[in-house]
C-alpha cells in the first residue's frame, strides 16, 4: 500500500473493524471517501480500542457512536467553540467521523471539556478521543460537500476566538455569543407559531423562553437557550433552512440581549421555566392541560389522524429531515399538516380541528361589524365562503374559509388585531360548516354566502396573491389604479376612511402605489372600506397589506 492511494467509494463494505482499526489507523497512506489520512507511524500492528483511548494528543479527533442521519454541520458544531475546524471526514456507515482542528491546543481543550461534559448530538451521547493521525488531507473532488460545509461556517468561526492551552477556562466553555437568537421568518406562507419554533429549536438544547412579534412588517422571534453553545449550534444548522417546503425561511442572528424578560405565557410569548405566568392583555389564557404539559414535556406538536407527523416525537429529527438533500426544507409537510403543526394544541386536546375551515371571531364591535367587512378582512388570507354573525351574541361571528390551512393563516395573522376599535380574538371553531338560514327565515342580514363572489383572491391556482400574504401593517399596497387618479386623489380617499396618510409613493407604471397610514388599525379600516372601491372606468381598487415601508 505504501505510496499508493486507492479510491474507496462511500458505503463500500469492509471487514467489521478492518476499515477503522487496521487500514485507517495503521497504514501510512489510506484513502476513505476520497480523503487521504497521513499517519504518524509505520507500525502495522492492529490498534486495540483501549490503546486508541491513550493516543498522544493530536489535532485530529475521532468521534464515535454518532446518530443516524447526522450531518457534517452538526459534527463541525461540536468543535466550533474551541477554535477553527479545518477538516472533516464522515464515516456514516460506521456512525463515526474524524474532525481536524486548527491546533493541537484547541483539540486538547475540546477533549478535556468533553471528558467532563458528555457531548450530545440530536440528544444522543457521542464519544470523542484523539486520533492516531496528525492531519487529514482532502481530495477535494471527492469531498466537496464537507468542504462546502466548512466554508459556510467560516463566518461563524471568525466570531469565536480559538482557545489555547490545556486548562479548561470559563471562556473555553462558553462561546462569546449570546444564548439568545434573533429569528426572522422570510416568505411566511404558512403560519409559524411559538410552538412550531419551540419544537424545531429544542433539538439543539433546552429552550427557556420565546418572544414573537412583528417588526418592519416581518414576523420575528427572540429565543433563549440555556447555553450559548446550543444557540451557536442551532444557528449553524438552521440559518437559511425552510420550515416548510419552499417557504418560511429562517434567518438567524445572535441577539445583543443575554436574557429575555417574559411577562406573559400566551400565543405571543412564553417562559418555559415559569408555567404559572398569567396570559395578560386579553390574550387567550393557556389551557391547564397545556401548563401541565410544559411541566412534563415541552413537545406539544402532535400528529392529527391521517396526517404525516411534521417532526418525530423523540429527541431527534425524523429521518426525512436531511439538511441539504430535501431542497433545504426541514420537513416535507403538506399544507394540511403544516396547518396542523401550526395549531400547536392538537396533541393535547385529543381532537384535531385542523381540517375545519371554520373560525370563531369574538370581541367584535357589534355596532359596526357586518358580514361584508369580515369577508373583506379575512379574505386577505384566504377565500371566505360564508360569514355568520351570531344572532344572540352579535359580538361574535363564524367565518368559513375555503380550507383548514387558510383558516390557520387568517387566525395567525388576525388574532389580536384591532378592528373598529376592539381587539378581536380568532380561534378555530368546532363547527365544520356555517349553516345558512332556513329558506324564508329573515336573519336580519347576519348571514351571507360569498361562495360565488368575484372578489376571492386565491381561486386561481398559482395566483401571485399566494406570494404576497403579509401580516397587517400600516403600509398598504394599492393596485389597479387608473392613469387619471392622482396622489392627492388617493390621499383624500384614504383620509376619508378615518385615518391619517403618513406617506405615499407611486410605482413607476403609476398602476400601483404604497400608502402608509399612521397605525395598523387605520390601515385595517382603510382596507375594509376601500378594497374593490370603484375609481371610475371600471377600475376597482385592490388593497392589501405590504411588507415594505416608505
Amino acid at each position: 500500500m505504501d505510496g499508493i492511494v486507492t479510491d474507496v467509494a462511500v458505503g463500500v463494505k469492509r471487514g467489521s473493524d478492518e476499515l477503522l482499526s487496521s487500514s485507517l489507523y495503521n497504514s501510512p497512506n489510506s484513502s476513505i471517501s476520497g480523503m487521504v489520512v497521513t499517519a504518524n507511524g509505520n507500525d502495522n500492528k492492529k490498534l486495540r480500542v483501549e490503546d486508541r483511548m491513550d493516543c498522544a494528543p493530536s489535532r485530529v479527533l475521532h468521534i464515535r457512536k454518532l446518530p443516524n442521519e447526522v450531518s457534517e454541520t452538526e459534527v463541525i458544531a461540536l468543535g466550533l467553540p474551541f477554535g477553527k475546524v479545518t477538516n472533516i471526514l464522515m464515516l456514516k456507515g460506521k456512525n463515526q467521523a474524524f474532525l481536524e482542528l486548527g491546533s493541537e491546543e484547541a483539540a486538547i481543550t475540546m477533549v478535556n471539556y468533553y471528558t467532563a461534559v458528555t457531548p450530545h448530538v440530536r440528544n444522543v451521547p457521542v464519544f470523542i478521543q484523539y486520533s492516531n493521525h496528525k492531519e487529514l488531507k482532502t481530495d477535494s473532488a471527492l469531498n466537496q460537500r464537507a468542504q462546502a460545509v466548512l466554508q459556510a461556517v467560516t463566518a461563524v468561526q471568525s466570531a469565536s476566538t480559538p482557545m489555547s492551552g490545556t486548562a479548561v477556562s470559563e471562556c473555553a466553555l462558553t462561546p462569546a455569543q449570546s444564548p439568545v437568537l434573533r429569528i426572522i421568518i422570510d416568505n411566511m406562507f404558512y403560519p409559524v407559531t411559538l410552538d412550531v419554533l419551540q419544537q424545531i429549536f429544542t433539538k439543539f438544547g433546552t429552550v427557556l423562553k420565546i418572544i414573537t412579534f412583528t417588526k418592519n412588517n416581518q414576523f420575528q422571534a427572540l429565543l433563549q437557550f440555556s447555553d450559548p453553545m446550543n444557540a451557536q449550534q442551532a444557528k449553524l444548522a438552521l440559518d437559511g433552512q425552510n420550515i416548510y417546503n419552499a417557504c418560511c425561511t429562517l434567518r438567524i442572528d445572535f441577539s445583543k440581549l443575554v436574557n429575555l424578560n417574559v411577562k406573559y405565557n400566551n400565543d405571543k410569548s412564553r417562559d418555559y421555566t415559569r408555567p404559572e405566568l398569567p396570559a395578560g392583555d386579553g390574550q387567550p389564557a393557556m389551557d391547564p392541560s397545556v401548563t401541565a404539559a410544559f411541566n412534563k414535556d415541552s413537545s406539544l406538536l402532535g400528529t392529527p389522524s391521517g396526517m404525516v407527523s411534521p417532526y418525530s416525537s423523540g429527541g431527534a429529527f425524523s429521518s426525512s429531515l436531511s439538511f441539504g438533500q430535501t431542497g433545504g426544507a426541514l420537513s416535507p409537510l403538506s399544507a394540511a399538516a403544516a396547518a396542523a403543526a401550526a395549531a400547536g394544541r392538537v396533541a393535547l386536546s385529543g381532537v384535531s380541528h385542523s381540517n375545519s375551515g371554520v373560525l370563531l371571531v369574538s370581541n367584535l364591535n357589534e355596532e359596526m361589524v357586518t358580514p361584508q367587512s369580515l369577508f373583506t378582512l379575512f379574505g386577505v388570507y384566504g377565500d371566505a365562503q360564508r360569514v355568520k354573525i351570531l344572532y344572540n351574541k352579535k359580538d361574535s361571528a363564524l367565518i368559513q374559509m375555503a380550507d383548514g390551512n387558510q383558516a390557520q393563516l387568517a387566525m395567525s395573522h388576525l388574532n389580536g388585531q384591532k378592528m373598529y376599535g376592539k381587539i378581536i380574538r380568532v380561534t378555530l371553531s368546532k363547527h365544520q360548516t356555517v349553516q345558512l338560514p332556513r329558506e324564508g327565515l329573515d336573519d336580519q342580514g347576519l348571514t351571507k354566502d360569498f361562495t360565488n363572489s368575484p372578489l376571492h383572491r386565491f381561486k386561481k391556482p398559482g395566483s401571485k396573491n399566494f406570494q404576497n400574504i403579509f401580516p397587517p401593517s400600516a403600509t398598504l399596497h394599492l393596485s389597479n389604479i387608473p392613469q387619471t387618479i392622482t396622489e392627492e386623489d388617493l390621499k383624500t380617499l384614504f383620509e376619508n376612511s378615518g385615518g391619517t396618510v403618513k406617506a405615499f409613493k407611486f410605482f413607476q407604471d403609476h398602476k400601483m402605489a404604497l400608502l402608509q397610514m399612521s397605525t395598523v388599525e387605520e390601515a385595517i379600516q382603510a382596507l375594509i372600506d376601500l378594497h374593490n372601491y370603484n375609481l371610475g372606468d371600471n377600475h376597482h381598487l385592490r388593497v392589501s397589506f405590504s411588507k415594505s415601508t416608505i
